[in-house]
């Protein structure tokens, strides 16, 4: 099975595709100097798999590596993910 990880900003949002199908992704919107991830969602034939963590934990690495925002975790499937790794709290204070 092929896995493709991508930042899709003119859509706002980060995606994990499976053999060129959408199967989970992570929206955000830009607020300043920070990303308020508000919704994540995973076909319903492909939960159970761990597909929202690694489009997740994708998302995180890229706005780490490639800005100085901070997250806003709205949605509550990136709170808890944010909750299952305390060293990623980084993130989430304010910058400047």
């Amino acid at each position: 099975m092929n896995t493709v990880l991508a930042h899709e900003p003119d859509a706002s949002r980060y995606a994990l595709y499976l053999d060129g199908e959408l199967a989970a992704v992570a929206d955000y919107a830009a607020h300043g100097d920070t990303l308020s991830f508000n919704h994540t969602f995973t076909d319903p034939a492909r939960r159970g798999q761990g597909l929202a963590g690694q489009v997740v934990t994708f998302a995180m690495d890229d706005v780490e590596k490639t800005s100085h925002r901070a997250v806003s975790p709205d949605c509550w499937y990136v709170a808890k993910w944010f909750d299952k790794h305390p060293e990623r709290t980084g993130l989430l204070r304010v910058r400047r």
